[in-house]
């Protein structure tokens, strides 16, 4: 078979490969760079797309995804020499195709060595108490250092996050019996706040009984002096009274006063207690008789005084 029968055949194939070489479908979510001979000229977006066979081709496919990279971990010295491990993530963003294509080599290897070093100066510059407790502003001095670096390579840092920081085990330990030491200050102090308290409250709850039983004193004895003038001011009327009687000429008055001291001092006698015996009168009627006789010799006393 003679070679001019398989030309067209040929002929089919080479324009297939034209037109296969000539259309590019970019996915979505990443943009193709074409170079000619050697040289940037444009960037395919995501879709349909066609270029010149055998002048053109694509250079670099660039994901344009946000994705994230992993910082190895490392040791650092902090500015009170203290030895602690730090490893991170940075998530980036590639934001113009060509920068990031051939304003660097190896991109994510470039921002890998840039957060790195970042690192060990924002930690290196921190005490350990500062570097342990303010991992937000070392996030942020990290974004703002790394995302200004990255800006030439047409890459947007979004976040850059510090995962861990571990001290050495004996800074671990010191820290613990520190924080131990520190939570068993707060209860000693705690409990003389309350042993204080309950001193201070104590001590009032003192005062106020202490005022309330003299004020109770105080009322006491003024109801006791008023009783004591109701009672003197009833004797005095009684004694007007029996006065006003005695000088009438009446003498169940004086024998009234005469019978109220005898049982007065009887009463007295009874209750003294030095007293082992005490002898009663047999008849109430002695005492009627005592009070009679005595009422005779007033009588009597009464009746001289008429005659003189």
């Amino acid at each position: 078979m003679e070679i001019g029968s398989y030309l067209p055949i040929i002929l089919v194939v080479l324009a297939l490969v034209v037109i296969l070489n000539a259309i590019k479908a970019v996915p979505q979510g990443m943009e193709y760079t074409v170079e000619q001979f050697g040289r940037y000229t444009k960037t395919l977006k995501p879709g349909l797309s066609f270029i010149i066979p055998f002048f053109e081709k694509v250079g670099y496919k660039m994901n344009m995804r946000e994705r994230v990279i992993d910082i190895p971990s490392q040791d650092v010295i902090t500015k009170d020499n203290a030895m602690v491990t730090a490893d991170a993530v940075v998530f980036i963003q590639v934001v113009d195709a060509r920068m990031a294509a051939y304003e660097v080599n190896n991109l994510d290897n470039a921002i890998k060595n840039l957060c790195l070093t970042n690192v060990r100066t924002v930690v290196g510059s921190m005490d350990l108490d500062e570097t342990l407790s303010k991992r937000d502003e070392i996030n942020a001095r990290l974004l703002a250092v790394i995302d200004q670096a990255t800006d030439p390579w047409g890459t947007k840092v979004t976040r850059i996050e510090i995962k861990d920081l571990s001290p050495p085990a004996d800074i671990t330990q010191a820290m613990n019996k520190q924080m131990k030491a520190e939570r068993e200050k707060r209860a000693d102090i705690l409990m003389a706040e309350g042993h204080k308290q309950s001193q201070i409250l104590k001590a009032e709850g003192e005062k106020e009984a202490a005022i309330r039983e003299a004020e109770g004193r105080k009322d006491a004895a003024f109801l006791d002096a008023e009783g004591r003038e109701r009672e003197a001011e009833a004797e005095a009327r009684a004694t007007a009274m029996v006065s006003a009687a005695i000088a009438k000429g009446d003498v169940n008055a004086v024998n009234y006063f005469i019978a109220q001291d005898y049982v007065k001092a009887f009463g007295e006698l009874a209750k003294s207690s030095n007293q082992k015996t005490v002898i009663v009168p047999a008849e109430l009627s002695g005492l009627a008789a005592t009070v009679g006789g005595i009422s005779g010799l007033l009588d009597a006393g009464a009746k001289k005084n008429l005659k003189k």
